[in-house]
C-alpha cells in the first residue's frame, strides 16, 4: 500500500508564507518590547542619547515657597560670624 501525502493549497500558504510572517512579526515585537524597556529605564539618563534626541520637555516646576526661618537665616551678614559662632570681627573692629 502507498500512502501519498500531498499538501493542499491551504498548507503550503501557512508553510510559506505564513509560518515566516508570524516568524518576523514574533522577533520584532521582542526586539520593540526589548527597546523599549531599555529606553525606559536606561537610555533616557544616557547624555549622548539626549544630546541626540534633544531637550526634555518637562514642564517647569514653580519654586516652592519660602519658609519664614530661611529668610531669617538669609538677613544674618555672614562677615561677622565665624564658623565656630564666636562674633570675633565686631569686637575687633569695636
Amino acid at each position: 500500500m502507498e500512502s501519498t501525502s500531498s499538501l493542499s493549497h491551504w498548507d503550503y500558504l501557512g508553510l510559506l508564507i505564513l509560518r515566516p510572517v508570524l516568524a518576523m512579526l514574533f522577533v520584532f515585537s521582542f526586539i520593540s518590547i526589548g527597546w523599549f524597556l531599555a529606553w525606559k529605564l536606561v537610555l533616557v539618563h544616557v547624555s549622548l542619547v539626549q544630546e541626540i534626541f534633544g531637550p526634555r520637555k518637562d514642564p517647569t516646576k514653580p519654586k516652592p515657597l519660602t519658609l519664614r526661618i530661611s529668610r531669617i537665616y538669609d538677613t544674618i551678614d555672614p562677615r561677622y560670624f565665624t564658623p565656630a559662632g564666636i562674633n570675633s570681627s565686631r569686637s575687633a573692629a569695636d
